[in-house]
């Protein structure tokens, strides 16, 4: 018994020593993801939210004021009513990307005839950035050298060339146009991912008992892809609520501010107004109201019934 003691203890001790060697170098492994999200998250938000609790001018010396800042939120209409518009654009962004993203998905999940080519052109604008893209567009839509409106009346379908930026609804729908050609593929390949996961068999038992297209897609195809539409439901959502750039390049907050987001105004307080406190609070608050909405989608869709 003693010789079999005195052998077992220097095995525990090399498994040990093995296993904490073992956690070493997966510390090390991870150690470069996690200096990028400490210094190009934390920091910064542990920065933005000291920020928020004082007078930051962009020139000189800032003072602490509380929650000051938060205070003058709650007084700040022009703020709510970017952000009821912000509210506004994010639900008719998204179900229009998931209207057009989700057919799409279904017609290139299967291999068929020309099916890379289709995958690939409507990829293809994700690959563009925000800011190209807006500037493409702004192009598109200008009245006298841009291809819509002089393409419209050269063909005869205006009697004259109509400014689509002039007015509210025109100016709206052509940024969701703009949206919806930039995102609807980058959310078409994630639902392709989660309909290519659904094995082949259910549907082929649920063919063989009867049920219809419609049938199979409620009963298998969404409860089946009830992570992947949560994942792509929280990136569309998140960016939307953060947009910015086709709001600005394009519109610029008009017509008569009118478009103005929730990021806009931040942008304006921030680095027009030079209230880097102000806008530092602003900040915070988006950031409560995203978080906030991203947990409600995850449980919704976490629920046993929540797709339906």
């Amino acid at each position: 018994m003693t010789s079999i003691a005195a052998i077992s203890t220097p095995v525990r001790r090399r498994k040990l020593v093995g296993a904490g060697r073992r956690q070493w170098i997966g510390l090390l492994y991870v150690a470069p993801a996690v200096a990028l999200v400490v210094v190009f998250f934390i920091i910064p938000l542990g920065m933005t939210a000291w920020m928020s609790l004082h007078n930051w001018p962009l020139m000189g010396a800032h003072s602490f004021i509380g929650l000051d800042n938060y205070w003058a939120i709650l007084r700040d209409t022009k703020f709510w009513n970017a952000l009821r518009f912000t509210g506004y654009y994010t639900v008719v962004v998204t179900i229009v990307i998931f209207a057009v993203a989700f057919p799409l998905a279904l017609f290139i999940e299967r291999p068929r005839q020309m099916t890379g080519f289709y995958r690939t052109s409507f990829f293809m604008p994700a690959v563009i950035g925000f800011a190209s893209a807006s500037l493409l567009w702004s192009w598109l839509l200008n009245v006298d050298s841009g291809l819509f409106s002089p393409a419209a009346f050269e063909l005869g379908l205006t009697e004259k060339k109509v400014n689509l930026l002039a007015t509210f609804q025109p100016a709206f729908w052509s940024i969701i146009a703009m949206v919806v050609w930039k995102v609807a593929g980058f959310t078409m390949i994630i639902l392709m991912t989660g309909l290519q996961s659904i094995p082949p068999d259910l549907q082929e038992a649920a063919m063989i008992d009867g049920a219809g297209p419609l049938a199979r897609f409620r009963a298998i195809t969404l409860p089946l892809m009830r992570r992947t539409l949560a994942l792509a439901l929280i990136l569309s959502v998140a960016g939307s609520v953060l947009a910015f750039d086709q709001f600005y390049i394009i519109l610029r907050g008009g017509p008569r501010n009118q478009t103005l987001t929730a990021v806009y105004w931040i942008f304006n307080q921030s680095f027009v107004s030079f209230k880097l406190g102000y806008g530092a609070a602003l900040s915070m608050i988006l950031l409560v109201i995203l978080v906030a909405l991203s947990l409600i989608q995850l449980r919704l869709l976490r629920q046993p019934g929540g797709v339906d």
